[in-house]
């Protein structure tokens, strides 16, 4: 199997990972929002909060995993910006938060260790798909 050829199913496969786990969490906020926020322990206590949750975690989240899975199909290159924006800017997001209001829990630090890893993997593919095509010409 050539180089182009690895890198490609290398990069089918982290941004179809990322539509799953985004898919996933989507369809818990549709059916119950409350169980979203259960894992941050927060108490949703009205309608809007869970419009609110079920718009962004859900809506959102679908439409995330369908630019992932089109993206997945037709631009691996478009998809792994994609995928490495999506979790360098939760990671970010989160390690702002260590500054401001200080340690995550664990589940906070699992998910900043889950998104680092989904930038820097990204950013590795993209690197090599770009050495592969510079060599290619």
């Amino acid at each position: 199997m050539n180089k182009q050829k690895m890198l490609n199913i290398a990069s089918a496969v982290l941004i179809g990972f990322t539509a799953f786990a985004v898919f996933m969490v989507s369809v818990q906020a549709f059916i119950s929002p409350q169980s979203v926020m259960d894992l941050v322990q927060v108490k949703l206590n009205n309608t809007d909060a869970y419009s609110s949750i079920r718009g962004v975690y859900g809506g959102i989240g679908l439409l995330l995993f369908i630019q992932l899975v089109y993206l997945a199909f037709t631009n691996k290159q478009q998809g792994l910006v994609v995928v490495a924006l999506f979790g360098g800017l939760y990671a970010v997001s989160r390690t702002i938060t260590i500054f401001i209001e200080g340690k995550l829990g664990a589940f906070g630090t699992q998910w900043l260790y889950t998104e680092a890893f989904l930038c820097i993997m990204a950013i590795v593919l993209l690197l090599l798909r770009k050495q592969i095509a510079v060599t290619k010409n």
